[in-house]
């Protein structure tokens, strides 16, 4: 047993066979706030930023999407090292603001926006509004209108053709996302008529979790594309093209990391075709990653509670399960379940001993995190973790399921681990809700 080659670039082993993280045995991290609970290496983020600036041209701008992982100690991280945020509801709106980040580098994106988090965006002043239909534009003027400020809006565009692709596709098919290409020309014509809005330009985002530089190179040459059309309708050079996010991060055997080294040359190329277009001399290029940044930094650890054997299978019972990782269990998305990459954190160089299926807690077939996982002999107490944790773990999964108590989350920098969310119990969900409340939001 070793670390899993996914998450092999960024975790380490001590002289003793445990995990690492941040210099810190995982044992201690566990003792010390107990089991289950989510850990990040503050050192992993930064390397990842690092490398994707270095990607990325001059004119490029990085909004984190926040709905990947909305810490507010992770957000204020990445706003310390330059990023705007894009935000998708009016509860990540006001995350974003507590961050410290100002209301001009965050821009809304998302179908669906309601009257009242339209009203709160408006008037905080939002750097850009992502229009994703025909209403949503008129309730935009409308607004804006009634309290006399001219707001700037993007328009998202649902492709025909072209640079589709990724885990989930988000476009270029009927889709909830945007507004389709071939209806932009009357849309436009309507907000080029409206003194209320201030049209910036168009945002393209057409899948997820994409490995693959060629294909983000092709959905950037459709954007591209759209955006010159769009330009000439317009009359008037565009202020930004937002290529969206989707930016992959290996899960599975059999995946690699997503080629930077491509995608950097790839984007030169595009780069030294448009920077002298009129319509794109006072372009800012932006990109919205979310799990590139934070997915491979964290790691969900869970402690044996029980083992069984049904009818010939051995499971493990941990003491968290899909109620802290939906994603692990393969109920968020994929048709087909595949393990994400896991490891037995204090017996990290024992050899592999037996298959087993790796179970939590609840009174559910679903509640299942890994089928025929090979690992090491195991026994009561030991640590299980779960790589590729860092994003859409305990934020895309059902915390109040069972009522068990949230798992705390910790951040390690530097070999010091600091606490950055307590753990909770059912009480603390539902007023962790009631606080999202968008009516109460804006009282």
């Amino acid at each position: 047993m070793s670390i899993p080659v996914q998450a092999s670039a960024y975790w380490k082993s001590d002289g003793h066979g445990e995990l690492t993280v941040g210099g810190l045995p995982v044992s201690i991290i566990a003792d010390r706030y107990g089991t289950p609970l989510y850990i990040y290496d503050r050192a992993v983020i930064e390397r990842k930023l690092v490398a994707l600036r270095r990607a990325l041209p001059a004119r490029f701008s990085i909004s984190y999407s926040v709905k990947a992982n909305p810490n507010p100690t992770i957000l204020k991280l990445l706003l310390e090292q330059g990023c705007g945020f894009e935000i998708a509801s009016a509860g990540e709106l006001h995350l974003a603001l507590d961050s410290g980040c100002s209301a001009e580098n965050i821009v809304f994106a998302g179908p669906g926006k309601t009257v009242p988090e339209l009203e709160l965006a408006i008037s905080r002043g939002v750097g850009e509004i992502h229009a994703e239909s025909q209403l949503e534009i008129d309730r935009i003027s409308a607004i804006s209108n009634e309290i006399e400020v001219r707001t700037r809006i993007a328009v998202r565009v649902n492709p025909n053709e072209g640079g589709q692709g990724g885990a989930m596709r988000m476009g270029g098919k009927p889709a909830p996302f945007g507004v389709d290409e071939e209806n932009l020309p009357e849309l436009l014509h309507r907000i080029e008529n409206d003194p209320c809005l201030d049209f910036r330009g168009v945002h393209l985002f057409v899948g997820t979790q994409i490995l693959d530089h060629q294909l983000l190179l092709a959905q950037y040459e459709k954007a591209a594309a759209i955006a010159r059309c769009v330009a000439k309708q317009m009359n008037a050079p565009l202020r930004t093209v937002n290529f969206g996010g989707g930016l992959g991060i290996p899960y599975f055997v059999g995946e690699s990391e997503l080629d930077l080294n491509g995608l950097r040359e790839g984007l030169s190329r595009l780069m030294s075709e448009i920077e002298n277009e009129d319509c794109f001399r006072r372009t800012v290029f932006m990109i919205e990653p979310g799990r590139f940044l934070v997915g491979e930094a964290g790691i969900y650890v869970a402690r044996i509670n029980d083992i069984k054997v049904s009818r010939g299978k051995k499971y493990l019972i941990l003491d968290g399960g899909m109620n802290h990782h939906l994603a692990a269990s393969g109920n968020l998305g994929p048709v087909i379940k595949r393990n994400f990459p896991m490891a037995l954190l204090n017996k990290i160089n024992a050899a592999v001993a037996e298959a087993v299926d790796v179970v939590g807690p609840l009174c559910t077939p679903l509640d299942t995190l890994g089928r025929s996982v090979e690992l090491p002999s195991t026994e009561v107490g030991d640590l299980v973790g779960i790589f590729q944790s860092g994003a859409y773990a305990r934020t895309a999964s059902p915390l109040g399921f069972l009522s068990h108590p949230t798992p705390p989350e910790v951040l390690v920098e530097d070999g010091r681990d600091s606490l950055i969310r307590a753990r909770g119990t059912k009480e603390d969900y539902l007023a962790d809700l009631a606080s999202l409340d968008v009516r109460e939001l804006q009282r």
